[in-house]
């Protein structure tokens, strides 16, 4: 009976490991839950200030929700970079975050980042830093429609979400990966995309963003 047991125990964890590669980097993992979470942020989309960022924590969303997060809005196939060192463990795609990534950092708080155009070059089981590249701006899933922004939130590990904007601190973090050639982001859109007029800062015009 023990021996059964133990295979079983063993095929669950071999089973758990193949489908998520980041429960294998135990030292990272150990490190990251001993490591204290930071206290300030950076911003996580590039060349966007924190003085450019709007609380809209617990705003109306549909389906009776409330907004758990911050949209961060920005020309579309602008680089979204990692606030923290962390472990990635969901790169992919959910119904209302459409392109979505998902790092255990420090302290072993989740940070979610949504309505990505694209990934970065990293999948389950990167190690990432503060300025990783891990996807650029977009306006995937339900935010299809809607101004390009990214839709990022905080939360503690046993779940929880909490409000990132008085994290997010005063200067930027830089990317620490080669930016995209010019014109790499381009893409076609359609007729109504065209109509979310976007200001030279990069802000929309329009800032009722069902996400």
């Amino acid at each position: 009976m023990l021996a059964i047991t133990i295979v079983a125990v063993a095929s669950t964890a071999t089973i758990a490991a193949w489908n998520q590669p980041a429960l294998l980097k135990v030292g990272t993992l150990v490190s990251l839950l001993t490591e204290e979470s930071p206290p300030k942020l950076p911003v996580p989309v590039q060349q966007v200030a924190s003085k450019d960022l709007e609380d809209t924590w617990g705003a109306p969303r549909s389906g009776n929700r409330r907004h758990e997060g911050i949209d961060i809005f920005a020309p579309l196939g602008r680089p979204v970079l990692s606030t923290t060192n962390g472990l990635v463990f969901k790169v992919g795609e959910d119904d209302l975050g459409g392109h979505v990534v998902r790092v255990l950092g420090p302290g072993w708080k989740w940070h979610y980042y949504a309505h990505l155009d694209r990934f970065g070059e990293i999948k389950p089981g990167s190690t990432v830093q503060p300025g990783t590249v891990l996807g650029y701006v977009g306006n995937t899933g339900n935010a299809s429609g809607t101004p390009y922004h990214l839709h990022y939130g905080v939360y503690r590990f046993l779940g929880g979400a909490q409000n990132p904007y008085p994290f997010l601190a005063t200067k930027s973090v830089e990317s620490n990966i080669k930016k995209p050639a010019p014109g790499s982001a381009v893409k076609l859109h359609s007729t109504h995309h065209h109509k979310k007029k976007q200001t030279t800062s990069g802000k929309s015009s329009s800032r009722r963003v069902k996400t």
